[in-house]
């Protein structure tokens, strides 16, 4: 394992000086009169997530949701743990894990061993999510989200890094004499931080982590993408005097050829926001919103209204594989080091989706090649 975990080390370090692209899905399958099951989804996405490591995509991002509200994959570790074993490069990462519903050292140790397994190849992340009702049924307070979130996590790092038995006490958990085995491959197996809020980044750059960004959110919290990821540099090295580490987006995408298969595009990702997605997301229609979710009211307010023609770049990679070209090669400016494509959304078939997947690796990524 050591030799695996030094050559994707060194594999990792090459990589790191061009843009990389991953595949990435929330699993969404709350749609009206929709004929496919959840479980016949789960199949295609684990087909897919293979089909990405065959046509050269660096990584695979495996959401988790609960219960059937916005996504149908609540176990992204178990996809992973058999995707590790089906492959030898594909990078693999929860999209995110959702911390809060998680004991953080389960967590760690959970996530330790497939590191340790796969020789290296995990990307940690996690989130605090915005649904409440994934909260509820596993007796999590959501109106605490925020610090129990951040205590989650700093103990997930500790538990990676700390040389021997440690304690903890806190508002939310507290333990004596713990010494999380075995260790992941990667030292340190270094968390990115799901960044839908300021809050979100600053503990990421106060903690020396990695972060991920939605575009579509970064855009409205701080009016773009590329001024959120130099916020999270200048906070890094204005704040804590060091330079600021990975950073991340995802991006929806849909290469087109002819408007028709643009408008198909963007309609597709109209019916994810407005049938599957605005219900799990915290709104101002009868529910109580934590202050740390504030945002998401604005949020909600614009994905009620949206139409197909009101999209833009600030969302979704829509059209000729040059467009995408183009608005990708100003997200590799701004300091983007990854782009995680979300190619299955809003109920495409997944014959469509494998051949959009390999479409974009034969157009588009040889455009970043070094």
């Amino acid at each position: 394992f050591a030799n695996i975990s030094l050559e994707a080390h060194h594999r990792r370090s090459r990589e790191e000086a061009i843009m990389q692209f991953g595949y990435f899905t929330l699993s969404d399958n709350r749609y009206p009169g929709n004929p496919r099951s959840a479980e016949d989804f789960l199949k295609d996405i684990y087909a897919e997530a293979l089909w990405a490591e065959k046509v050269g995509l660096n990584s695979a991002w495996i959401g988790e949701h609960h219960f059937n509200l916005l996504g149908v994959n609540a176990s992204p570790l178990a996809m992973l743990a058999q995707l590790a074993g089906a492959t030898t490069r594909l990078r693999l990462a929860p999209a995110v894990t959702l911390l809060p519903v998680h004991h953080p050292l389960h967590v760690a140790e959970e996530w330790a061993t497939l590191d340790l397994l796969s020789g290296g190849r995990v990307d940690f992340a996690a989130g605090r999510g915005y649904d409440r009702k994934e909260y509820e049924p596993f007796q999590a307070p959501f109106d605490d989200s925020a610090e129990l979130f951040a205590e989650g996590l700093e103990i997930v790092w500790r538990a990676w890094t700390e040389p021997g038995k440690w304690s903890h006490k806190g508002r939310f958990y507290e333990f004596n004499d713990v010494e999380i085995r075995p260790r992941p491959a990667q030292q340190p197996l270094r968390p990115y931080v799901a960044c839908f809020s300021r809050p979100s980044m600053e503990l990421a750059a106060k903690n020396d982590w990695n972060v991920i960004y939605a575009p579509f959110a970064a855009a409205m919290v701080y009016g773009s993408l590329a001024d959120a990821v130099r916020v999270y540099r200048e906070t890094c090295e204005q704040g804590f005097k060091r330079p600021m580490r990975r950073a991340m987006c995802s991006y929806f995408v849909h290469i087109a050829s002819t408007p028709e298969e643009e408008q198909y595009g963007k309609e597709a990702l109209v019916r994810y926001f407005q049938d599957a997605l605005i219900a799990a997301f915290p709104s101002s229609s009868g529910e109580k919103v934590p202050p740390t979710y504030k945002y998401f009211v604005d949020i909600v307010n614009i994905l009620r209204d949206m139409r197909p023609e009101k999209l833009t770049d600030k969302s979704i990679l829509c059209g000729s594989p040059q467009h995408i070209v183009d608005t990708l090669k100003q997200v590799e400016a701004a300091g983007v080091a990854e782009v995680i494509l979300y190619f299955n959304y809003g109920q495409k078939p997944h014959a469509l989706v494998k051949e959009q997947m390999e479409r974009f690796m034969r157009e588009i990524a040889p455009h970043f090649s070094a």
